[in-house]
């Protein structure tokens, strides 16, 4: 690059060429990725365009008018590509949480295509970043140091974001397929989007009875369930991070949240996977509903995917002790601010005469029983008791 080039920095229209034709070919950096990386966080209006579109499409639900059909496929297609968020994108690019086949992963990554959430290979690349980073300066979409709405939603809007870093995702780059379905990222979710189109218009000719058409089906069950997607998806970065209860002591501020885990089939038990990453599942305990792990345990019977890797033994009994001591914390507080009202007052003293009262009912009614061997006696005690019965040595006489 000449110097004149470094001094002056790009054009409007270049910049506008260049964020254009990264629509089409995503690893388009005429002047190179680490430079874009470089640059300061701000809003790139013309790569704001696509998030407009998707957006306004959802406007068009006005013109074309709703259906039963319309609704539940919008709501089917949000789940179903919502799994492929966390099952895919999260759990197998971005954390190898279980294994496929070469063949396979190309698979699933053509499902996560779907998700319009850009290629799996530069979401692993980010998301791995973030747990690198976890609300640092250098996380990209930390509400602690960014705000909620850049978390949410602008980071993803900023050219210096855009990139994809595949020295940092060696293990995947070495995949050509993969590393084509990452560049031309919106050659799936536009074949997606046909697909829709095309099942509402066999609707419309062949069971008219269901009463919707081709338009309805694509703004419901392409633009208004991919919109809800991506912020259900952004939620985890801008809520989770603010919204739930800590139960591990990690070194962000990462939570779990029962709201965010079924909006988001089960990432809501964020604090949880911010304290073991490896684990297929995010809800450690049988209580904490993780539909994702339940997919792809199913999927794991039919072979096509397995190792699912389990939480260790050591953290469940962490997350085990954490609680205990955050409920006896949570009951002392109580007692502090209302000690007539305290827990701990009422119920040690009612448990305790229960206990009496049921082994004295026991001894009123039951025989006495013979005394048998003692059970782990203390042998100090033994020997002390035996000394006692045993008569001393004789005196010798004379």
């Amino acid at each position: 690059m000449s110097e004149s080039a470094q001094n002056h920095p790009p054009s409007a229209f270049r910049r506008a060429f260049t964020a254009l034709s990264q629509w089409i070919d995503s690893d388009y950096c005429p002047d190179g990725a680490d430079k874009m990386r470089a640059e300061p966080d701000k809003v790139d209006w013309v790569r704001v365009m696509p998030f407009v579109f998707l957006h306004a499409g959802c406007l068009a639900a006005f013109w074309v008018g709703v259906s039963p059909v319309a609704v539940w496929t919008a709501v089917a297609l949000y789940f179903i590509r919502m799994f492929a968020v966390t099952g895919i994108h999260h759990r197998y690019f971005s954390h190898k949480t279980y294994s496929t086949t070469r063949f396979g992963q190309f698979l699933l990554a053509l499902f996560a295509g779907t998700t319009v959430q850009r290629g799996s290979l530069w979401w692993a690349y980010h998301h791995r970043h973030h747990h690198l980073h976890s609300d640092e300066p250098e996380d990209a979409h930390s509400p602690h140091v960014h705000g909620f709405w850049w978390s949410h939603i602008g980071w993803i809007t900023s050219r210096r974001n855009f990139p994809t870093d595949y020295s940092k995702i060696k293990d995947l780059a070495k995949f050509p397929e993969l590393v084509w379905l990452n560049r031309f990222d919106l050659v799936v979710p536009i074949l997606f989007a046909l697909s829709v189109f095309g099942s509402g218009w066999l609707m419309e000719l062949y069971a008219p009875a269901l009463g919707t058409n081709r338009w309805q089906m694509l703004v419901w069950g392409f633009f208004i369930s991919t919109t809800f997607l991506f912020h259900g998806t952004g939620c985890i970065n801008s809520m989770a991070h603010l919204m739930g209860k800590r139960r591990f002591k990690t070194d962000d501020d990462s939570r779990n949240s029962a709201i965010l885990a079924f909006i988001t089939l089960g990432e809501g038990w964020h604090n949880n996977h911010h304290r073991y990453q490896s684990s297929t599942r995010n809800g450690f305990y049988w209580w904490e509903i993780d539909p994702t792990y339940y997919g792809l345990k199913l999927m794991s019977y039919t072979g096509f995917i397995w190792g699912l890797k389990p939480v260790p033994q050591s953290v469940l009994d962490e997350g085990t002790h954490a609680e205990h001591e955050a409920t006896i914390a949570a009951a002392r507080r109580a007692a502090l601010v209302h000690p007539e009202y305290s827990s701990l007052k009422k119920v040690v003293p009612t448990a305790a005469a229960f206990a009496v009262a049921t082994a004295a009912a026991a001894q009123t009614t039951l025989p006495k029983k013979a005394d048998g061997p003692a059970i782990h006696r203390d042998v100090t005690e033994e020997t002390h008791n035996m000394a006692k019965k045993t008569p001393p040595p004789a005196t010798p006489q004379d």
